[in-house]
């Protein structure tokens, strides 16, 4: 009897060989080990440690919240520092190990993981050890990066990977969709330029652009109103049209969940095939057995019946 696809146990195998091919798992010795632990979640010590790091992700992002409450920093900036440099280490020695246990490194440092590992850890170094920096960017991008950590988290979910990959799957059609949300604004921008002018507030196209996204997007931030009868018609074509705007988006990535269904597996992020962040076009899906006629299967029995005899 074969496993379920919504079995853990199955689709925990699966995601490991697929990460295995990807970074090529090494045959034997304490690398192989290490890869064991790291990248599979299938033994005890590797539960405990994605645990582990699950705890330790959670903790240093909330110290950079906590970090950013002006009151809270003056009274523990001491022991937050101490965190944060405390974190930093676990993590460097973390991407160092995953760099260290796998035989394609490259290949996983330009992953989409790689990168987030890399953020997780990279604003510190940069703050601590080239302070000129400060004059050229203010620290607090910097410092704020760090909440690219809380990406690490979604290495440990299924249910990530099966949304991103339904994303994926529709991201044609999501950029169709854009690209005539874009056409919409572009016309209703400059017709409103035309229609209400300078005289009141809509003093170029870009800043007409500005209201029209502002206004399908439902928001209304009331800095830009119009005065005119025809404007306000406009206005209200535009706040109706962008309840439509909110629901496509969402209609197409929940077509395509229901599409592929309970059962099927999450595929890994289709990220880094080609460099950075690139995505991976899927493989191209098997072809349907074809169905025999009743004809056909007529003629097929007659043929097996006489081969019998």
């Amino acid at each position: 009897m074969t496993r379920s696809n919504t079995d853990p146990v199955a689709r925990t195998f699966a995601i490991s060989s697929t990460i295995d091919a990807r970074f090529d798992k090494p045959a034997s010795g304490w690398r192989r080990r290490l890869f064991t632990v790291i990248f599979e979640a299938d033994t005890r010590a590797g539960l405990l440690f994605d645990l582990a790091l699950i705890a330790v992700i959670v903790t240093s992002v909330l110290v950079v919240i906590l970090d950013s409450v002006q009151s809270i920093r003056d009274q523990w900036r001491s022991l937050f520092n101490a965190f944060e440099w405390t974190f930093t280490i676990l993590f460097t020695l973390e991407y160092i190990a995953r760099l260290a246990c796998v035989n394609k490194p490259m290949r996983y440092a330009l992953s989409f993981y790689g990168v987030i590992d890399l953020l997780a850890l990279l604003p510190t170094y940069l703050v601590a050890f080239a302070p000129e920096l400060a004059y050229l960017i203010d620290v607090r991008v910097l410092r704020l990066l760090r909440v690219f950590r809380i990406f690490k988290l979604s290495r440990y979910s299924v249910e990530y990977r099966a949304l991103v990959s339904a994303v994926a799957a529709s991201r044609r059609k999501i950029t169709v969709f854009v690209g005539f949300v874009m056409l919409v604004v572009l016309v209703m921008g400059t017709l409103m330029y035309v229609v209400e002018g300078p005289v009141h507030g809509f003093t170029s196209i870009p800043i007409a652009i500005y209201w029209a996204i502002s206004t399908m997007a439902t928001v209304g931030f009331g800095d830009l109103v119009p005065k005119t009868d025809l404007g306000r018609a406009i206005t209200s074509v535009m706040m109706l049209l962008g309840w439509g705007v909110l629901a496509v988006p969402t209609g197409i990535v929940t077509a395509e969940m229901a599409r592929r269904g309970p059962n099927e597996d999450a595929e890994p992020l289709p990220i880094a095939g080609r460099g950075v962040l690139a995505m991976v076009p899927p493989s191209a899906p098997a072809a349907p057995a074809r169905r025999l006629t009743p004809a056909a299967r007529r003629r097929a029995l007659a043929q097996h019946r006489r081969g019998g005899r």
